[in-house]
């Protein structure tokens, strides 16, 4: 019994050593840590998933553009998008998208479907596997969004290298368009004029106008006796050879009677398309010799790619934030008196005050306006609209005596947009620099000649190495490749000479 005891006491001592209690604690602590870990993650699973994954990208592919925010927000018809694909297996990335954009609006609901256990609904919404349908039962409207269009894959690696790489990502411009086209009637028309050596529209660019749902035709003026009727924009970008004279009076004709007209000039110099300058001049806008060179304003020390000043009226201005624009093989414009009183004629794009226009003898200073905007209100009555029709001369007869008879007027605008660089929306420079506006101004300056209408066009985040774009490069320069090194070498030898006297 007493070797009991001392045996006893021995062990009794041995769990209340200091050792011992400091174990103890650990290991109260470390179920306590875990416990916490468990309960935190419980409470965590429990907040929807479009706010507990946060946006760490760094091209922010997760971002809800204002542009849909505002849309959503004024969602009046309930949208339902039908995901059709196997949850699990699909991209996280637009898992995640789908989760942060359903979120944003109470009409907008989300529904997976998993085409291996359901396949019979691949054949009624008659589409196939990884497709979001998106659907408005109000109107009766039905689109389909592939995962390729939101995932764009990078088909030269996968061809030459056999590896999966995506360059973009284009959940919100997909989406968004997707919605606005089951929710909205507006259907516009846009002709290309052909027949002058035009600039083909980037893939860029087209994307651009199908996500606005834009009809793109071609128009030969010298094949067409008039403009169309259903033609809400006629765009001339960058011609190489000059208008007819039978064009000519067409396209004036057109902006008489409250046309839209739009024009990019291309790499020709004054004087070479009489026709289209002295259209432009009627509308108080004067093409200069040469190109435009600002050295304030340019990329990296070359004075030829220009970042003009925006000074952009109303709904031009809607997305843009940065105000980096970047063009090249650039015209000047100088405003002039129009031949009416009726025409108002605004800058919305300049040069800055120490450009020069150059040519092969000569550099002229100045400032140069690179993008404008001519109107006109054109008054119609009632009258005119039905000189053409064969009842107006029965009723004109009739009306002849009535002196005090009221007529009906109708207001009409024409409208001239001009920018004086095709460069704008130069797949070279839209393409290689993501974060520059060139596209949202383009299609701004589109979508401001159509009333009611808003520029829902957005672009893909590019998943590829972006360049730095800046303007000034000359102190920059310095400082990055001398300053910066002369600090840190100074900063270093004035350690080394202090360590070495101690």
């Amino acid at each position: 019994m007493e070797k009991i005891k001392k045996t006893t006491g021995r062990l009794s001592g041995l769990f209340h050593s200091s050792g011992t209690r400091h174990g103890g604690y650990s290991v109260g602590m470390t179920v306590v840590v875990i416990a916490i870990v468990i309960v935190f993650n419980l409470v965590v699973g429990q907040i929807p998933e479009a706010y507990r994954n946060l946006d760490v990208s760094s091209t922010k592919i997760y971002e809800i553009s204002d542009t849909t925010a505002e849309l959503l927000d004024g969602l009046e018809e309930d949208v339902t998008m039908t995901v059709l694909a196997v949850r699990d297996e699909t991209d996280e990335r637009i898992t995640t998208f789908l989760s942060k954009y359903g979120s944003l609006s109470g009409h907008l609901s989300i529904e997976w479907i998993d085409p291996v256990l359901h396949p019979s609904a691949l054949t009624e919404y008659d589409t196939t596997e990884n497709t979001i349908v998106v659907s408005c039962e109000a109107t009766g409207k039905t689109t389909t969004v592939s995962f390729d269009d939101i995932l764009v894959s990078d088909l030269y690696s996968y061809y030459y290298y056999g590896t999966a790489a995506y360059t973009e990502f284009d959940g919100d411009g997909q989406l968004t368009s997707a919605v606005n086209y089951v929710t909205s009637d507006v259907q516009k028309t846009i002709y290309q004029a052909a027949g002058h050596g035009e600039a083909t529209l980037s893939a860029t660019v087209t994307d651009l106008m199908d996500k606005n749902n834009y009809t793109l035709s071609e128009l030969n003026l010298l094949m067409a006796t008039s403009v169309p009727e259903d033609c809400d924009l006629l765009l001339i970008n960058a011609p190489q050879t000059d208008l007819s004279d039978s064009e000519k009076e067409m396209l004036t004709g057109y902006l008489a009677e409250g046309g839209k007209v739009m024009v990019l000039l291309g790499n020709t110099g004054a004087g070479d398309l009489p026709n289209l300058e002295s259209v432009l001049e009627e509308y108080g806008m004067q093409v200069t010799d040469g190109y435009i060179a600002d050295p304030q304003r340019c990329y990296q020390g070359n004075a030829y790619y220009i970042f003009p000043e925006l000074s952009l009226p109303g709904d031009m201005a809607a997305g843009i934030s940065s105000e980096m624009v970047l063009l090249t093989n650039t015209h000047g414009l100088t405003l002039t008196d129009p031949a009416r009183d009726t025409i108002a004629t605004t800058s919305f794009m300049s040069s800055s005050d120490g450009a020069y226009s150059v040519t092969e003898t000569s550099q002229e200073p100045g400032s140069y306006v690179l993008g404008a905007v001519a109107e006109e209100t054109i008054s119609t009555s009632s009258d005119e609209a039905q000189s053409s029709s064969p009842e107006s001369d029965e009723s004109s007869a009739d009306d002849s005596g009535s002196g005090d008879a009221s007529e009906d007027t109708e207001e009409l605008t024409g409208r001239l947009t001009v920018i004086s660089a095709g460069s704008l929306i130069d797949s070279q420079i839209t393409d290689s620099f993501a974060q520059l506006e060139n596209t949202t101004v383009f299609m701004n300056a589109v979508t401001a000649n159509f009333d009611g209408v808003t520029n829902l066009s957005i672009e893909a985040k590019s998943l590829e190495t972006q360049y730095n774009t800046v303007q000034h490069t000359g102190m920059f320069s310095f400082l990055v490749v001398f300053g910066i090194p002369a600090v840190i070498l100074i900063a270093g030898f004035a350690v080394w000479f202090r360590r070495r006297r101690a």
